[in-house]
């Protein structure tokens, strides 16, 4: 079955009915949880629970490298549409698998001139950004390394469908 309210046909024309539909299902679904669970059996959050996200807030916000957000957010763009458009093959994943590897250790070099912590979309747009780069790495990675055509994922090398050694979804971790 697939896991879409328009079928198999995932190519992102209807993404925001999808992500309306079933972000409200799971917003329910948690709330029924949370009812049913009296609140209890909750882990108290750490006290030291957001340092993380707020040191690298702080890191981005104060980012002084030499390649702008703009720039970056293009080159992944035009990777990710050169190299994982909608008919793939070995020869394109591959190289974009090394394109997009590149282009997120670029990350680390960029550049913001607003330092400012209200209205900041240079900000925004940094964080959007490194958000974007696993995704876009792990998309790139898991479709060069499944070996078959399924929904979106259409291999010109390999035409069929094989629900013998693929019949199960392409996890990533980003490090």
């Amino acid at each position: 079955a697939a896991a879409s309210v328009h079928g198999a046909n995932r190519l992102g024309a209807n993404s925001l009915l999808d992500i309306v539909v079933f972000g409200r299902a799971t917003a329910n679904r948690v709330a029924d949880l949370a009812k049913k669970n009296g609140g209890k059996g909750r882990k108290p959050f750490a006290p030291n629970a957001g340092d993380f996200s707020v040191a690298n807030l702080d890191k981005v916000r104060n980012s002084n490298g030499s390649t702008s957000v703009a720039d970056l957010r293009l080159q992944l763009q035009k990777s990710m549409q050169l190299h994982a458009a909608v008919y793939r093959e070995k020869e394109t994943l591959d190289a974009g698998v090394k394109e997009i590897d590149a282009i997120c250790k670029q990350f680390s070099d960029v550049k913001l001139s607003d330092r400012s912590m209200i209205w900041n979309s240079d900000l925004v747009e940094a964080l959007e950004l490194q958000n974007l780069m696993p995704c876009a790495a792990g998309t790139m990675h898991g479709a060069a390394n499944r070996e078959e055509s399924r929904g979106a994922h259409a291999r010109e090398d390999f035409p069929d469908r094989d629900d013998v050694n693929w019949m199960k979804h392409t996890l990533t971790y980003w490090d």
